[in-house]
């Protein structure tokens, strides 16, 4: 199958795999942040929190299989080693050592904000080139993009709560 995933991609396949591979390191780092911050937040909110971390962190579980499965049409293999997804990230992992509601806030805000341009380069890089690939991003970057909205407006929320008790 990986050579018939090849031929109707019209640009470097290697090129392309490498990408992929930095948004498979950049997915499995973004599901580690969030499944230990909901486990760790504290303060005010911090169960709501949680529970949209818990979920952000299946989605982002959920894109690591696509990118996997991807890279494996395409004749390629996922990294293998936990190890070389610090080295190949795009992101990085930003470890949530405050567990302040706020905190953890705004360092997963950070991480999709870094996940919806390395989405968006990659939209453009793979448009008109590869039809399968661009459907998979564009699916990706739509939750990216609700991601950091829902995380904005849990920040917002605590935001005015904390206002309301000073």
């Amino acid at each position: 199958m990986g050579t018939q995933g090849r031929e109707i991609v019209g640009m470097n396949v290697d090129e392309l795999l490498t990408l992929l591979n930095k948004a498979y390191a950049d997915e499995w780092l973004a599901y580690y942040q969030y499944w230990l911050g909901a486990k760790i937040v504290r303060g005010p909110m911090k169960d709501a929190v949680a529970a949209e971390l818990l979920l952000h962190a299946g989605e982002e579980l959920a894109h690591a299989d696509m990118l996997a499965l991807r890279i494996i049409q395409l004749g390629g293999t996922p990294l293998v080693s936990p190890e070389n997804w610090f080295k190949e990230s795009n992101c990085g992992y930003d470890a949530p050592t405050d567990s302040f509601v706020k905190k953890i806030l705004a360092q997963n805000i950070h991480g999709e904000q870094c996940a919806i341009g390395v989405y968006t380069k990659l939209l453009e890089i793979v448009k008109d080139k590869d039809p399968v690939t661009y459907n998979m991003v564009l699916t990706i970057l739509s939750q990216e993009v609700e991601h950091e909205e829902d995380l904005q407006a849990l920040d917002e929320d605590l935001e005015a709560l904390m206002m309301r008790y000073q």
